[in-house]
Formats: C-alpha cells, structure tokens, sequence
C-alpha cells in the first residue's frame, strides 16, 4: 500500500494548528512523526483515520482507501474498566471482518491465538483487563492489532508508561510487520528508537513541518527550530550520545 500527503494544512475548525504537511510511504515503511506537545501529531492520525478532514492539501491513495487501517490510540482513549478478557480484546480485532454472520471461525480463533503468543501474553489470555499491568496492557492492544491483519497501521504513542522491555518487545513486532510489507506511522518521544526502526521520520512543531530520512530529518539543529528540544537539551543529548559511542543525530552548533 502506496500513500503521499501533499501539503496539507491541519487543524479544527479551521483554525491550522499545522501546515505544509507532505510526506510519502511506501510497503514496509516505517513513518515516526515526532514533535512537542500540541504540534498535530494526533491531529495527523485522525486525518488518515479518515475522522478529521484536513483544512487544505490531499492524502493520495495508490490503490484507493483502504477497507480496513489498524489503529491503536493513546492510553486515555481506553477505558480499562470494560468487563473484558485478554482474549476478547485481541478478538475485537477480527469484528470488521466477521461479517453478518458475527461467528469466530477456526482460521479466526488461530489467528488469534497466534497474536497473544507474539505479544507474550497467551499465558494471561483468560485475565480481566482490569487487572493488566500497562505494560501487558499495550502488549494486549497490539494482539488485536495482529488480529486486524491490516495493511495500514496507525500508532499514536504506543510505548507511554510501558518499561523497555516491552517497549523492545513492540519494536520487534513493528519490525515484523515492515518486513511483511505493511506500512506503519507511529508517534514516537524516544529518537534512539526511531533511528534504529524507522525508515523516515515527520517532524512536526511550530506550525511547520519537515520530512525525511531520520538521521537528516532529526539533527539537533532541527531539533531546536522546531520546538522538539531546547539547546541546553540538545546538547546534553549529543554530549550522551557520543559518551556512548554513538553519534546519530550529527554535530550540535549552539
């Protein structure tokens, strides 16, 4: 599945919060949109969702739409309190595909089983998602993820309040679904990860907004113009990043 953004302008009611938005994905992509609070990265998703149009600029599909986009939302959208199973929830990924007949077929039910045994929580399966931890929580969200079996895949902060491990964990199934040939768009805090995982990288910040490859999209230098990070931060940063051998995000001039 082939997508492009041309220059759009988002916001609400047609008040931008964010313009000149143009990117391109490609099967296998891996997309990081990065930038500070309130810069559109939500506004972003919900405008590929489909449940936000943009104020200007058009979303070009290869192929057309696709019937079905996976999408997995912050935290604050989930309510925990729903009388649920792990196993349930990793099922509500197969409804849109149930058709009238509403019945869980065998292919249905391996498919299942086999996302619960790739996020590492087939052993939990029968617990309530009251009782989850965050960390088995989002490894649950990302079952019914698989589930959708979708070429398209939407991640608004997935890796909030989870530890490393399972934040390594998710990485490694996004990775997966890049070598399968899914696009993936993830909103991403942690740089590290999006040089190691992803393809390209959106900043977004100060209404503006800059595509490309990662280590030339997110130098410090961008880092700093568009609001990500200030100088003293940026250059603790590269100061850290050279301490440990590595230097991806290039020289800091400040």
């Amino acid at each position: 599945m082939e997508f492009s953004a041309e220059g759009l302008v988002l916001g609400y009611r047609g008040v931008p919060v964010v313009r000149g938005v143009s990117f391109a994905v490609a099967p296998g992509d891996v997309l990081a949109v990065v930038g500070h609070n309130g810069c559109g990265k939500s506004t972003l998703i919900k405008t590929l969702l489909g449940t936000l149009p943009p104020i200007a600029g058009t979303v070009r599909w290869s192929a057309g739409r696709p019937k079905t986009i996976a999408y997995l939302g912050q935290r604050t959208e989930f309510d925990t309190r729903f009388p649920v199973r792990v196993r349930d929830l990793a099922e509500m990924g197969i409804w849109g595909r149930l058709g009238f007949t509403g019945r869980v077929d065998a292919a249905s039910r391996a498919r299942i089983a086999d996302a619960l045994q790739q996020t590492g929580i087939a052993e939990i399966a029968d617990m309530p998602i009251h009782a989850l931890s965050a960390g088995q929580l989002q490894r649950a969200l990302f079952a019914r993820t698989i589930v959708q079996d979708a070429d398209v895949i939407l991640l608004d902060e997935p890796f909030t309040a989870v530890d490393q491990t399972t934040e390594a964990d998710l990485l490694t199934l996004i990775d997966g679904w890049a070598a399968e040939g899914r696009v993936t768009i993830l909103v991403l805090h942690d740089l590290s990860a999006v040089l190691q995982h992803c393809s390209s990288a959106l900043l977004l910040g100060r209404g503006k907004a800059l595509f490309g490859p990662p280590p030339e999209t997110l130098t410090p230098a961008n880092l700093i113009d568009f609001g990500y990070l200030s100088a003293s931060q940026a250059a603790w940063q590269e100061k850290m990043y050279r301490g440990s051998g590595r230097a991806p995000l290039g020289a800091i001039d400040v």
